[in-house]
């Protein structure tokens, strides 16, 4: 049963995804001028033919363990994405889904690996929710006005080409498809599941574009491809239904920071601005109120653990033989936590400020959610370790400062970056949606 909030909630997204599908829009194609050229790849780049996508010759940690969420150097593309396709376990291709489901679509119904009773609509047909194919940017010496200091933003680098994705502009749009660092990308934003995930958006040579279907499961968006019309699961970057089902796009780190953060990290670096070319009021979230602890996930048949609150933010690793969720709450008093998951060592980083994308923009009654970075310690082959002191990550062995971007910005390692690993800040209804045996630690916990 939905309480009372969450039902008023359910009616303002209801409402305010019919007027994403109605209100003004100017034509894409009418987006000023043309985006920058994308920076060209740097040395750490191993062949011109297939780059690989993360800054540095450093692979983040599960790379082996977890293909579904680990960044991998890209192996050398197939001739056709039609020979390269994975051996998976189709169901029924006579299973059929709604026609309401087939409306207007050219996508191949007979592969899939999901039932189709799992998938509804959200509402809005196709597309109905833009994505973002034309970004403008701003850089960060002369940026918008509108970026306040702890706005959150998606943060990406690749090849030293460093974007910020304002959650103001991507909570409207979900999806950005865009080129960083020589590495087509797409920087997707599913706002009822809090999951900023961003995918090297190739598969064998075909680069793909990727837009919202309309469709939910789970509560989780499902992307489309325009190249083959083929179904994709946001959360797991899995193709679900089509041509492409069972390929699994390739997780690009991109962890979500105030919009302070990502200046200090990275002062040469650009901003997308709200030239988007559609008419929208980035000011106000379409979802306010959403996250807040008592509420209820919007559009969501499954169970619930009740470990934790549904809309409780969590810190998810999947890196193969355990599936970890740390919940937010307990960071704020021990910011710096050392653990061991399948056997990997990690570090997580916690920065408190960043703001919540679902409160309306106004100076005034914001909430604070924070900020996460999660990293391999060892560095050069050595072990760090991590403490806080007096406000500041601080490694014990040099004594050198970290920012949460897994940054050394002062001290003997300054300049020096630790290898990320690819995490989630979903809600935890979401995480457990698709990660059922999950544990749950707490920093508290951990520290004991």
């Amino acid at each position: 049963m939905f309480s009372r909030s969450a039902f008023l909630s359910a009616v303002s997204i209801l409402t305010l995804t019919a007027i994403a599908c109605t209100s003004v829009v100017s034509s894409p194609a009418a987006a000023p001028e043309t985006a920058p050229t994308a920076a060209a790849p740097s040395t750490a780049i191993t062949s011109t033919a297939t780059p690989t996508p993360i800054a540095e010759t450093r692979t983040p940690l599960g790379a082996t363990a977890t293909p579904e969420l680990a960044v991998t150097a890209t192996t050398k593309p197939e001739p056709n994405v039609a020979s390269s396709l994975p051996d998976v376990n189709l169901r029924d291709p006579n299973e059929r889904p709604p026609e309401f489901l087939q409306r207007q679509w050219k996508t191949d119904f007979s592969r899939h690996t999901v039932s189709y009773d799992e998938i509804m609509s959200g509402g809005p047909p196709r597309d109905g929710i833009p994505p973002i194919d034309n970004p403008m940017y701003a850089s960060v010496a002369n940026p918008p006005e509108n970026m306040g200091a702890n706005e959150p933003v998606i943060a990406l680098e690749i090849n030293g080409d460093a974007r910020a994705y304002p959650l103001a502009i991507l909570i409207w749009h979900e999806i950005v498809n865009d080129e960083v660092g020589g590495v087509p990308v797409s920087v997707t934003y599913c706002p009822l599941c809090n999951t900023a995930i961003t995918f090297d958006r190739r598969v064998g040579e075909q680069v793909l574009d990727f837009g919202t279907s309309g469709m939910l499961r789970k509560s989780d968006l499902v992307m489309w491809d325009r190249q083959t019309e083929s179904w994709w699961q946001q959360i797991t970057g899995e193709a679900i239904v089509g041509e492409l089902t069972g390929t699994k796009l390739t997780f690009i780190p991109a962890p979500l920071t105030s919009w302070k953060e990502f200046t200090e990290a990275y002062p040469d670096g650009q901003v997308l601005t709200r030239e988007t070319g559609f008419s929208r009021n980035y000011n106000t979230p379409p979802y306010s109120g959403y996250d807040n602890l008592g509420g209820q996930p919007f559009l969501f048949g499954g169970a619930i653990d009740s470990k934790l609150p549904a809309m409780e933010r969590v810190i998810g690793l999947d890196l193969g033989q355990e599936k970890v969720a740390y919940p937010f709450g307990g960071f704020s008093e021990s910011p710096v936590v050392h653990d061991t998951v399948s056997g990997q060592d990690i570090v997580i980083f916690f920065a408190d400020g960043t703001l919540s994308a679902f409160d309306g923009r106004g100076p005034e009654g914001r909430r604070t959610v924070g900020s996460t970075g999660v990293f391999s310690p060892t560095l050069d082959g050595r072990d760090l370790t991590f403490a806080l002191q007096d406000g500041a990550i601080v490694d014990e062995q040099t004594g050198s400062e970290w920012n949460v971007l897994g940054q050394a910005v002062a001290g003997d390692l300054v300049g020096r970056s630790l290898a990320p690993v690819v995490h989630a800040n979903h809600f935890w209804f979401a995480w457990q949606a698709f990660h059922p045996d999950t544990e749950v630690r707490t920093a508290e916990d951990i520290m004991r």
